[in-house]
């Protein structure tokens, strides 16, 4: 763990050893500040003492923080990883999404969709129904910044991005980074089974500009439903969304399959 003998920022002492140590480990977070990399010269300075509020700010929820480290204190030891120092307030995991998550809704209505999409998801979802199929919409439109928590949630949990690299985003905060990978995957993972994700969510859906609906589809037996052209469609087996026919069917209407993702349909299949 990084140490300094004496303090450093707004009115500390500022040895040239421990502002060149507050410097680097405030680089290593500098993703996670969303900070421009201090040069590691050693020199206080008016840079300095803005990284070191923001790092109070977001690393320990300090409304308005004093510039200032001391040696052993919080913000030395939010820097250092300090499993106790960051906020529980902003840090990632099963708490925040309870607490933030009704802060970037998504809609179920496809009243929310786009205008040039929703007449063909609404013909597409009636015909189905009339026909006697069970459609479940699960999705319409998606909030961009739970669109962005799913997406960073699920690679931080998997492994495939480290919590230090995920963007920050206006208007959202959180911490993805406790300290540790192992800690940081756990606090995603929790996020990953608060939002039921089950397959990796894309950062740039068409949910977002309302192009895409989500629909479980089921039905029993053989069931015949008319495409756009007003065309009879015989539905069998398997009796799921995964039917090629019943892709064909959606294609009719402007209602396209992506097939690696179950439930998602769209303007253009992505």
């Amino acid at each position: 763990m990084a140490e300094i003998a004496q303090s450093v920022g707004e009115g500390g002492v500022n040895r040239d050893a421990d502002v060149r140590t507050v410097q680097s480990l405030l680089n290593a977070h500098a993703t996670t500040l969303d900070i421009a990399p201090l040069a590691v010269d050693g020199k206080p300075g008016a840079a300095l003492t803005a990284a070191i509020r923001r790092c109070q700010t977001r690393l320990l929820d300090i409304d308005a923080g004093d510039g200032l480290i001391d040696p052993g204190g919080r913000t030395l030891q939010a820097l250092n990883g300090v499993e106790s120092a960051p906020a529980t307030a902003q840090i990632s995991g099963a708490a925040w999404w309870q607490a933030n998550q009704a802060r970037f809704p998504n809609s179920v209505d496809l009243s929310d969709l786009d205008a040039s999409f929703r007449g063909k998801a609404a013909a597409f979802i009636d015909a189905l129904r009339q026909a006697g199929a069970e459609v479940d919409v699960r999705s319409t439109r998606r909030h961009k910044i739970r669109a962005h928590l799913m997406h960073y949630s699920w690679k931080v949990a998997k492994g495939v991005i480290r919590a230090t690299d995920v963007p920050a985003v206006p208007d959202c905060a959180i911490v993805w980074d406790h300290g540790s990978d192992a800690r940081s995957r756990q606090g995603a993972q929790e996020m990953v089974d608060e939002i039921d994700v089950v397959f990796q969510p894309s950062l740039f859906s068409q949910h977002i500009p309302g192009l895409a609906v989500d629909l479980t589809i089921t039905w029993s037996g053989a069931i015949t439903v008319k495409d756009a052209t007003g065309a009879a469609v015989t539905l069998s087996s398997p009796s799921d969304g995964s039917n090629p026919a019943l892709h064909k069917l959606g294609a009719s209407y402007g209602v396209i399959k992506l097939p690696t993702d179950p439930p998602h349909w769209s303007v253009d299949g992505h």
